[in-house]
């Protein structure tokens, strides 16, 4: 039976397989390689286990890393001004330069053996998040040498003499490090690196030595016009083959100091008009001695591999950490601005159309963590999921993009003023810079997720396609047959599972606790199977077309993208003791994240370039239609309201969120006016009873109606000037910033016209 099956089975299968197969590029091999499959891996396989996912460590920081975020942090935070930074400076005050060197935040990842903090993933994308709530510009100058950069690169591949004469001198501030790998025709595509070196002779501090003469541009570079050391990544070419038998060794990775003869730096971009350094770095037939080489002669050619790698890390900490950081922001401010701002006598967090994106802007604050802590879990763990930390970057990033247009559309001319009162301006500066750098949206979003992550998380395919490459031809066709009757039965009992699920609206599915989440977890069962089948389908109809059909590997992506976001809330729902209080957030979230999975797969059905494919596929996996559906509007209404409340509830939700106790902090304005006026509310209750009664007018300045109420017992004298106080507290926290008509000196905090506001 075994002959017979794999002469009409399995040997058709594998040559079939052989044709359709994606080809992997050298490139497109190591990326798979380098990194690893986790949580992802199991959202694959159809039947994700939970048990798994609830036993990943809970996210926690240490006494230390909790203590420096007390104080060191604090203190930086305090030192912040964003405005005066971007409208005056361009640049960071020096005082700032200095206590970020003197304290070390440009070492979080370095080993505490050469002077580093050696702090975890989490502290890192705390830290990182805590800064951007007050400045975007502190927080991409400290984010950076945390990231890809020459420290990461030297603590994994470096020599041992590397890492002792650098890393102490970046643990410590002596140096300065950038990493330059953009250039004005390679992005995204790191492969497609134009720059060159060549392995030659050259003169070294007066001798001839064995090294590299290099000739690269770069553009887009942070750090780079105040860096003292630069990572270079280059493609190496060996023509006399001096360092072995190939002439075309790959992308090779140097330290190269700034000051070395030939090298052109210093020049600054304006991104954006926001004042963090950034610029390029140009040189023309540089020579540089072979032990440069990060890692050094044996690291060359090796060079896309530990870019990979540390590409995996920085998605998944520094710009989830500057998306969760508008989350907070945003959900703190706006709910407070929405209870304090006021039109037709009530606050405008109490219209719905307001309510609706402030709904919105909470629970994807919610997602927005759940996302952060969940992906930095997996990397202090020591992954290196290349697959989940593109979602996180690509997702977050996009969130907190709509969240913040949510925001300013709610500030209105609040927002649009640039200013010291304005805390909104510079995160909404730097978005698109958020949605470019470390892999473009787009392309991250259209080619890697997917693309890489259907090859390297199934259970699989990766390995029939290793089978199917195997130069010998007996032995791959005997491990493809092993693999592929596997592979039939996985797809068989998913298809099933789906179907099944499908028809019975998952009431049958099982779930690993009761309560009112088991439903999500139902779901997101269901759905995994959903994708485990159509990720098939696709493979098998469309093979090495799968790679050019863009569209329909993102939506695909965004499928998987969805269900490992409402994983991340459901664990941290999980580990943090499942409050009552959260309920509405995890509903939120999770709602959101299933109706937008199920959304792109009937999507991604309904663009199968075969339709018999496509309607297969809804048939099977959909065969009653959609059913998913965002959430209803009593739920954005409720959140909206938990935003408008002084609570530890609130305080949990916006927990990164800086809020300065000067007088003249931006957030803190509006915090303390929101908490003042929040206190007055039943005040403002027994004014308006007042106003029913006939004592006190409907309309007029609010200091001769409260006069009327005095004068009528309405209110006492104490509550009177409770109310004065407040309603000043307001008055300036809702004022727009402007200036004298050179625009030299800011008037906002001065006596402006007297307070006309109506109270009914």
């Amino acid at each position: 039976m075994s002959f017979i099956s794999q002469k009409l089975i399995s040997e058709p299968a594998f040559s079939l397989f052989k044709k359709v197969l994606p080809p992997l590029s050298a490139t497109e091999r190591e990326a798979m390689e380098a990194g690893s499959v986790w949580w992802d891996g199991e959202l694959f396989s159809g039947n994700p286990n939970f048990n798994t996912l609830h036993q990943y460590p809970t996210p926690t920081l240490t006494e230390e890393e909790q203590s420096f975020i007390d104080n060191e942090l604090e203190t930086l935070l305090a030192m912040l001004d964003d405005h005066k930074m971007v409208k005056e400076d361009r640049d960071l005050p020096e005082a700032v330069w200095a206590y970020l060197r003197k304290e070390r935040f440009f070492s979080l990842i370095i080993s505490k053996e050469y002077g580093g903090r050696h702090f975890s993933a989490l502290a890192n994308s705390t830290i990182v998040a805590k800064i951007a709530s007050r400045s975007m510009n502190a927080a991409i100058t400290v984010m950076v040498p945390n990231s890809l950069g020459p420290g990461e690169l030297l603590s994994h591949y470096g020599t041992q003499e590397q890492k002792d004469y650098w890393l102490p001198r970046l643990a410590d501030g002596t140096d300065t490090p950038c990493f330059a790998l953009t250039g004005p025709e390679a992005g995204s595509d790191a492969g497609g690196i134009p720059d060159t070196g060549k392995v030659c002779y050259g003169m070294h501090e007066g001798k001839e030595v064995l090294g590299i003469r290099l000739s690269w541009n770069k553009r887009y570079i942070t750090l780079a016009p105040i860096a003292t050391v630069m990572g270079l990544a280059f493609k190496l070419e060996d023509p006399d083959q001096l360092l072995g038998d190939k002439k075309n060794i790959g992308i090779t990775c140097a330290l190269v100091p700034s000051d070395h003869e030939g090298v052109i730096i210093g020049e600054r971009h304006d991104p954006m008009h926001l004042a963090f350094m950034n610029g390029t770095i140009r040189g023309n037939d540089v020579f540089i001695p072979m032990d440069w080489l990060i890692g050094g002669a044996n690291y060359a050619g090796r060079g896309w591999r530990m870019l990979v790698e540390c590409l995996s890390a920085g998605r998944g900490i520094s710009l989830p950490a500057l998306g969760t950081a508008v989350g907070h922001l945003t959900a703190r401010t706006t709910g407070a601005y929405a209870y304090v701002r006021k039109q037709f006598g009530m606050s405008i967090g109490k219209f719905e159309g307001v309510a609706e994106a402030m709904g919105r802007i909470g629970g994807m604050t919610y997602l927005l963590e759940a996302n952060r802590t969940l992906t930095t879990t997996s990397l202090d763990m020591g992954e290196t999921p290349g697959i989940v930390t593109a979602i996180a970057k690509y997702h977050m990033t996009e969130i907190s993009r709509t969240i913040l247009n949510d925001s300013m559309d709610i500030h209105a001319g609040r927002a649009i003023q640039c200013g010291p009162m304005n805390y909104l301006a510079s995160a909404y500066m730097f978005m698109p810079v958020s949605i470019t750098v470390e892999g473009a949206n787009i392309l991250t979003r259209n080619l890697m997720i997917f693309g890489q992550g259907a090859t390297r998380c199934h259970p699989y395919v990766l390995q029939e396609m290793e089978a199917a490459a195997n130069p010998n031809h007996a032995e791959g066709a005997k491990a493809f047959d092993n693999l592929l009757f596997k592979h039939i039965g996985h797809a068989t009992k998913n298809s099933i599972g789906g179907l099944f699920a499908a028809l019975t609206g998952s009431a049958f599915t099982s779930s690993p606790i009761s309560g009112e989440t088991a439903r999500h977890y139902k779901s997101l069962k269901r759905l995994s199977k959903a994708l485990a089948v159509s990720a098939d389908f696709a493979m098998l109809t469309l093979g090495g077309e799968l790679k050019r059909k863009e569209l329909i590997s993102a939506r695909l992506g965004d499928g998987l993208a969805y269900l490992y976001m409402a994983s991340a809330v459901l664990k941290k729902f999980h580990d943090e003791g499942q409050p009552a209080a959260d309920l509405d957030y995890v509903h939120y979230a999770a709602e959101h994240c299933f109706y937008h999975a199920a959304k792109s797969l009937n999507e991604a059905y309904r663009n199968f370039p075969s339709g018999f494919a496509g309607k297969t596929l809804k048939a099977l996996l959909f065969p009653l239609g959609n059913h998913f559906k965002q959430p209803d509007d009593s739920l954005s209404l409720r959140i909206a309201e938990k935003l408008m409340v002084p609570s530890e509830d609130r305080d949990r939700l916006t927990h990164l969120c800086y809020i300065g106790d000067h007088d003249d902090d931006n957030v803190g304005i509006m915090e303390r006016a929101f908490v003042a006026m929040y206190d007055i509310r039943d005040l403002e209750k027994k004014l308006f009873k007042g106003v029913k009664a006939g004592k006190v007018a409907k309309k007029g300045i609010l200091a001769d109606r409260l006069q009327q109420a005095l004068k009528a017992d309405v209110l006492t004298q104490a509550e009177v000037d409770k109310i004065v106080a407040a309603d000043a507290l307001r008055y300036r926290a809702i004022q727009v910033d402007h200036f004298s008509h050179d625009m030299k000196e800011t008037l906002t905090n001065q006596p402006d016209t007297p307070n006309l506001t109506h109270v009914a």
